[in-house]
């Protein structure tokens, strides 16, 4: 372009090329002045938003006016050219004259107080560099630092990143631009999270280290290599001739955990200045930190040696204090918050959505970890709350946090360990895989949280944990597809997530795990939505086949006993699966939840509310396991508490029907009739459901609405015609009208379509005026229910087992 004109800029010569577009000195023959011209390449103008976003946040940065800063005098387009003209700096980056051995302290400083100045100028502006770096400082002649491409810098796209830091071919030095920002980059950055003021501050820190030591403080030949230093590692500490006052300055812009850094730089010039000053005043605690890095190594062998000192003079107290002294965070539960998506591609949050599961799945394996589910968690998605906040409303120690990013068929996830009091990091690291390999992954992930805090793998963990087998790829993103869309509950949500499940094994015959979902699927459309006879055969045969393929796959034994528990009728075979499944799941709150539905059935109350409350500490902000808890409760014949039950989760979810329907029945028993009515009416307004209105007509009946009962009846009866309604619940409302007869012709009709309510007519208390009927007790025999001198076949053994 040496000789062109743009705008009224005549270009001269070519002084430099970045990943935002080429740099020329031009002439202004406007003003008779040069200036440095950005010419900015039109991939990055590639569409209207691109080119809006860019143009908006140059005319920002061109409001800035400070002496270390360099200044934009114009931003703008000609001939279809998007341009940036720019002060024309004599000087030289500071990159060049930095040397082997550094710059002199007072040098060092001098500059590094400069820059601090120039962007606390722009943070005070809310403008954030993003790319700070000292090729992006020039230094005049007269010693002034100036500071280049104040928010210009270039976005790398999520495959652009994972390109960049898994390189493992490409040197530094070939990989070019790109690499070289890395070597900057915060670790939020590389987290995927967007840069703001405190990433500014880790990167002067990284400048600031470079220009007194030598070299930057994360090394690497590869993009890998030095990304999983900057995450990871402490850089070396710099020569002693550095001031401490200087090196605690450092050692806190380069802190990993953005809220343990200087929030601002003007922190950080003032800090700075104080040190020019000689004000500065380092506190007991840095020093000791400053000495405990500089002599960790010597410091860790005296107290290993003053340790095995102490155990050979077993001398009690004092050596059990000073071994508890240094114990690690003692951290028993844990939640894995929703990872974040990085490819910036909506169409992929199926994708981490089932990232997100599988790691839970893997972490829940590890039985004296109390792990909250993912029903749970997934609900902190796009939440603003702090890792504090988010941990207490969770009963948890420690949270993990993390991200996916998928490029083609590689997936990168990163995890960090936060302890929840502290708001501390405690570990982070990523964890790369092709994706025929990420069940690997997760297991990765969750054996190296496993160390960090101190827990001792069983042999069968550490098996099951290392059992991860490859997986088709194409099979298991349909598979991953089929939960997103089972898991949204309705009949539509259902029926998709079966298609996708049945084209993973299309695909892929012996997936396991689509086997598993589709037997998950055909079981959330049982009684809801369809006849169970129509459906859990279905169901039973594909959690068999899974199990055929994989045995130690909890979720799929979770499926198959509540089959034989709500189906089956067979208590037994569904203790058993139960069982099984928290063998190699024990965090499962679903399974947990289940075993205190069946401990209800039998009349085990109080073992039952124990069951379901341990499933909502696993799982507490499920609706599910919140349903199971109303139940366990209602059944149990205490009444208040059930109330106070759904007073909870209708605060939480005022939405949400089935608690308002264990009001009705529950303020009934109590003879609070009004306030039954209204819970039941709440009920059937909030969802169009046969089942909530078999409810409402129940409690119109036991409350002496008799007519407003039998119009409700007879509605249902009408729409039972074409489509499936709870027969069991029909009866009950015949029961509460004293239709004696009419009640039993429904039961006979529950016990043809094997009504999964069948299972509750030992424990239901709107059962209580038909006990004595011999009709009663012929219909407990049929379903696997004996009465009350006989329900010791089924026992509580030592250790939890279950016995004939």
């Amino acid at each position: 372009m040496i000789g062109q004109t743009v705008s009224q800029y005549r270009i001269v010569e070519k002084i430099g090329a970045g990943g935002m577009g080429e740099v020329y000195r031009a002439h202004d023959k406007t003003l008779d002045r040069d200036v440095a011209l950005k010419v900015l390449p039109a991939a990055s103008l590639g569409d209207d938003t691109a080119r809006a976003r860019l143009l908006r946040e140059a005319r920002s940065a061109a409001a800035l006016n400070h002496p270390n800063i360099c200044t934009i005098h114009e931003v703008g387009e000609a001939g279809g050219q998007a341009y940036i003209a720019m002060e024309y700096i004599e000087g030289e980056p500071l990159s060049e004259l930095i040397g082997g051995n550094g710059l002199p302290g007072e040098t060092a400083l001098r500059y590094g107080t400069q820059i601090a100045d120039a962007l606390a100028h722009a943070h005070q502006r809310n403008v954030v560099h993003r790319d700070l770096k000292s090729a992006n400082v020039v230094i005049t002649p007269e010693g002034r630092a100036k500071v280049l491409d104040f928010g210009l810098a270039k976005r790398l796209a999520g495959k652009e990143l994972v390109e960049v830091t898994t390189q493992s071919q490409a040197s530094l030095t070939q990989a070019g631009a790109v690499l070289g920002t890395l070597a900057y980059m915060a670790p939020e950055q590389l987290r995927g999270q967007p840069a703001d003021a405190r990433s500014d501050v880790w990167a002067l820190g990284v400048m600031l280290y470079e220009m007194l030591a030598g070299q930057r403080p994360f090394q690497g030949q590869t993009g890998y290599e030095l990304s999983s230093g900057i995450l990871n590692q402490r850089p070396a500490p710099l020569p002693s001739r550095i001031p401490l006052e200087l090196r605690t300055v450092i050692e806190r812009c380069l802190e990993k955990e953005p809220g343990q850094r200087y929030q601002r730089a003007g922190e950080v010039r003032a800090a700075l200045e104080a040190i020019q000053a000689g004000t500065a005043v380092v506190s007991v605690k840095d020093r000791w930190r400053a000495l405990s890095r500089r002599r960790g190594l010597a410091l860790a062998v005296g107290l290993v040696m003053l340790l095995a000192v102490l155990v050979g003079l077993n001398l009690g107290d004092l050596r059990a204090r000073l071994l508890g002294g240094v114990s690690a965070p003692q951290i028993q539960s844990l939640a894995v918050l929703p990872l974040e998506n990085l490819s910036g591609d909506p169409e992929q949050d199926y994708f981490v959505e089932g990232m997100h599961e599988a790691l839970i799945t893997e972490l829940s394996r590890i039985r004296v970890l109390t792990l909250v589910s993912h029903t749970s968690t997934r609900q902190y998605r796009n939440t603003d709350k702090s890792v504090p906040t988010i941990a207490r409303e969770l009963g948890v120690d420690a949270v993990v946090e993390g991200s996916v990013l998928r490029a083609g068929n590689t997936v990168r996830i990163t995890a960090q360990l936060i302890e929840a009091v502290t708001d501390r990091y405690l570990w982070a690291d990523n964890y790369d895989r092709e994706l025929r390999d990420i069940l690997a992954l997760h297991s990765d992930v969750a054996r190296a949280i496993a160390r960090e805090i101190r827990v001792t793998l069983t042999p069968k963990e550490e098996t099951l944990l290392t059992a991860a087998r490859p997986l088709n790829p194409a099979a298991y993103q349909l598979y991953l597809r089929g939960r997103y869309e089972a898991q949204k509950g309705s009949r539509e949500g259902l029926e998709k997530g079966i298609d996708y499940f049945e084209q993973a094994l299309a695909k892929d015959p012996n997936s396991a795990l689509a086997y598993a979902g589709l037997a998950e699927a055909y079981m959330g459309l049982s009684s809801v939505y369809l006849p169970p006879r129509e459906v859990m055969p279905k169901g039973k045969a594909a959690a068999l086949q899974a199990l055929a393929l994989e045995p130690s796959l909890a979720e799929a034994r979770t499926t198959l006993a509540y089959i034989k528990q709500s189906y089956e009728w067979d208590l037994l075979g569904a203790m058993k699966e139960l069982e099984r499944a928290l063998e190699f799941k024990p965090n499962s709150a679903v399974a947990h939840a289940l075993y205190g539905g069946l401990l209800t059935a039998m009349e085990r109350h109080e073992e039952a509310i124990q069951e379901v409350n341990r499933a909502l500490q696993l799982d507490p902000l499920s609706l599910m396991v919140g349903t199971h808890a109303l139940a366990a409760y209602y059944f149990a014949r205490r009444y208040d508490e059930a109330i106070e039950q759904c007073g909870k989760v209708i605060e939480r979810v005022p939405t949400f029907p089935w608690p308002h329907a264990f009001q009705a029945i529950a303020y009934a028993q109590k003879g609070e009739f009004p306030k039954a009515i209204a819970a039941a009416e709440t009920a059937t307004q909030l969802v169009d459901s046969l089942f909530m209105q078999t409810i409402l007509a129940q409690t119109y009946a036991v409350s002496g609405k008799t007519r407003e009962a039998r119009k409700v009846l007879e509605e249902l009866k009408e729409k039972a015609k074409g489509q499936y309604v709870c027969p069991y619940e029909v009866a009950l409302a015949h029961v509460e009208l004293g239709e004696i007869d009419e009640a039993f012709q429904w039961f006979e009709k529950a016990y043809e379509a094997r009504a999964d309510c069948m299972m509750w007519m030992k424990v239901d208390p709107r059962l209580d005026p038909i006990r004595d009927d011999p009709r009663f007790h012929d219909l407990l025999r049929r379903v696997n229910l004996p009465g009350e001198k006989k329900v010791g076949f089924l026992k509580l053994g030592e250790g939890g087992s279950w016995r004939n």
